[in-house]
C-alpha cells in the first residue's frame, strides 16, 4: 500500500471566481480575398463579451491562401501581417483581455521552424507588452 501523503490544495495564479477564455484559430480572412472581415467580426465579440483571455490561433496570412500564392497583394506580406497584428491589438485594446497569438507555420511572414519564435513587433508599445 502507498504511504499516506498529507492533501494541499492547489494554489491558483488567479482568483478562484469564473474566468472567460475566447478562442479561435485562423486563417482570419475569406477564401477569395484578403480583407480581414472574418477578423473584423472576431473583434467585435471580443469587445462586446470582454473575455479575461483572448487566444488566437494561426494563420494570420495564411501561406496557402490563393492570393499570397499567386503573389496578387497590393503591399509586401510583411506589411499586410503588420496590418493585421496592429488591427487585433488595437481591436482587443479596450476590452481589457490578456491577448495570446500564437503562430503557426502557415503564417507567410513567420520563420518556418518548429517550435515557432515570437512574432517580431517592434513597434508594439510598452503598455500593449506582456
Amino acid at each position: 500500500s502507498l504511504p499516506k501523503t498529507p492533501f494541499s490544495p492547489l494554489k491558483l495564479p488567479f482568483p478562484p471566481e469564473q474566468r472567460m477564455v475566447l478562442v479561435a484559430c485562423g486563417p482570419f480572412t475569406p477564401s477569395d480575398s484578403v480583407a480581414f472581415e472574418p477578423l473584423s467580426d472576431l473583434l467585435e465579440l471580443v469587445a462586446r463579451d470582454r473575455p479575461d483571455v483572448c487566444v488566437l490561433l494561426g494563420p494570420f496570412l495564411d501561406a496557402k491562401h490563393e492570393q499570397v500564392e499567386s503573389c496578387q497583394l497590393l503591399s509586401s506580406f510583411s506589411e499586410v501581417f503588420q496590418l493585421c497584428l496592429r488591427t487585433i491589438i488595437e481591436g482587443t485594446r479596450g476590452a481589457g483581455s490578456q491577448l495570446v497569438l500564437v503562430p503557426s507555420l502557415r503564417d507567410v511572414s513567420h520563420d518556418f521552424v518548429y517550435p515557432q519564435p515570437p512574432f517580431p513587433f517592434p513597434d508594439l508599445p510598452k503598455e500593449d507588452r506582456a
